[in-house]
């Protein structure tokens, strides 16, 4: 097999949470653009109808549905909607996600729920779901956890998000227990640590620390739009067929400093 065969995603089918913005529309560029057809989850339509439109006008074949991933009882009909629209789901991208920022001794216990039922919770039945619906019974997968940066180490006494760190580092160690247990079935399980990138979730904080973390940063800069789609595309396609469990850091090498 050539190398570009290794990385073309002709034919395979993709489905991607909290896809209709940010980082998720990115991989749904970069998947799309590599020849897969990619159907997107979030919250709003609006928003998914925009990201849908978006798609078709780089000539990517996109659908769409509207779901809420913080209840467990909306997974099973997600996946439904998927398998119709793509009747098979080749390559899960467990991208939604949510931050919230308070002192940890004065967590809200509702914020701290809301980050785990999202960040972890989500990213467990969606892959237990779509693994046993889709992946399992034809022994193929490619599941692709978001993690973060976050998930590796613990935060800055600053920034006070003791739950998303949490659920990050939960997100990580899942992806390798994940990854021992579907190796049986040819499922490759595999995680993307992103740095900083501009997105709606760290606005905020970036309009604080941009330029320390910039300064912390050994490659002097934080995330482009380009800059995760190569790692997504490799964890995606027969490129990686022989890794499993792992993680990227797509950070700029902040985490090693």
């Amino acid at each position: 097999m050539s190398i570009k065969q290794l990385f073309d995603l002709t034919g395979k089918t993709a489905l991607i949470t909290g896809g209709s913005r940010g980082l998720g529309l990115q991989l749904a560029e970069a998947l799309g653009e590599m020849g897969a057809t990619v159907s997107l989850v979030a919250r709003k339509q609006d928003e998914l109808d925009e990201a849908k439109d978006h798609l078709a006008k780089l000539g990517i074949t996109a659908f769409t549905i509207k779901g809420d991933l913080s209840s467990e009882s909306s997974v099973p009909g997600i996946v439904d909607q998927a398998i119709s629209q793509l009747k098979n789901i080749d390559i899960l991208i467990n991208n939604a996600g949510a931050t919230w920022g308070a002192p940890a001794e004065d967590y809200p216990a509702e914020a701290w729920h809301k980050l785990m039922n999202l960040n972890i919770n989500a990213m467990f039945f969606m892959s237990q779901e779509v693994a046993r619906r889709s992946m399992i019974p034809r022994n193929y997968g490619k599941i692709i956890n978001i993690a973060s940066v976050a998930g590796l180490r613990g935060n800055p006494a600053q920034m006070q998000t003791i739950a998303y760190h949490t659920s990050k580092g939960a997100a990580v160690n899942h992806t390798r227990a994940l990854a021992a247990e579907w190796g049986r079935y040819n499922i490759n399980v595999n995680a993307i640590c992103p740095g900083f990138f501009p997105s709606k979730m760290t606005k905020g904080l970036l309009s604080e620390m941009e330029g320390s973390i910039i300064k912390k940063t050994p490659l002097g800069r934080i995330g482009g739009d380009e800059d995760l789609k190569g790692a997504a595309v490799y964890l995606a396609s027969e490129a990686s067929r022989h890794v499993t469990g792992q993680y990227i850091a797509v950070d700029g090498g902040s985490c090693i400093c």
